[in-house]
């Protein structure tokens, strides 16, 4: 007659290799979360704007995007450092150099002479900041190639 063996020792799963992945996911989305709001200064006080809309293109989401903060003296400010309008042309410089090394990286042939940078500058500037500042701001960044804007405003409610 066949008897069946029974045994009392229990598998138990290794929550090891589980937990190192949920520490490693909650790792990468904090940092993830902190890289995205460093672009947005709390320092700019945006305009009021009847017809500002949030913008509903979920392709808008995938392309190469540079926010620039201006503060109500025309300033551009990055981080901690403010910049007048020629350091903030060299900084736009500077962009638009690693915006052409990346193209040049990733096999896309870039025309400096005809062709436009695909990154989109979204400009935020303070309801302060005169139209003669954020026209120099533009002017630097379409002297260095880059074609797309998009302004930001605070919707009016």
């Amino acid at each position: 007659m066949a008897g069946g063996v029974i045994s009392k020792e229990k598998a138990e799963p290794n929550l090891t290799p589980l937990l190192d992945i949920v520490f490693q996911l909650i790792t990468f989305f904090m940092l993830v979360i902190n890289f995205a709001s460093d672009n947005y200064d709390q320092r700019i006080n945006l305009p009021d704007a009847g017809s500002a809309r949030p913008v509903e293109d979920d392709s808008r989401i995938s392309e190469d995007r540079l926010v620039l903060n201006v503060d109500s003296e025309g300033r551009l400010l990055q981080g901690e450092k403010v910049m007048g309008i020629d350091e903030a042309a060299q900084s736009i410089r500077h962009q638009a150099d690693l915006v052409k090394l990346s193209l040049r990286s990733s096999g896309v042939k870039f025309d400096p002479a005809t062709g436009s940078l695909p990154t989109t500058i979204i400009l935020r500037a303070d309801k302060e900041t005169t139209f003669g500042a954020v026209l120099g701001i533009i002017k630097a960044c379409q002297s260095q190639g880059f074609r797309k804007f998009a302004l930001k405003a605070m919707i009016r409610s």
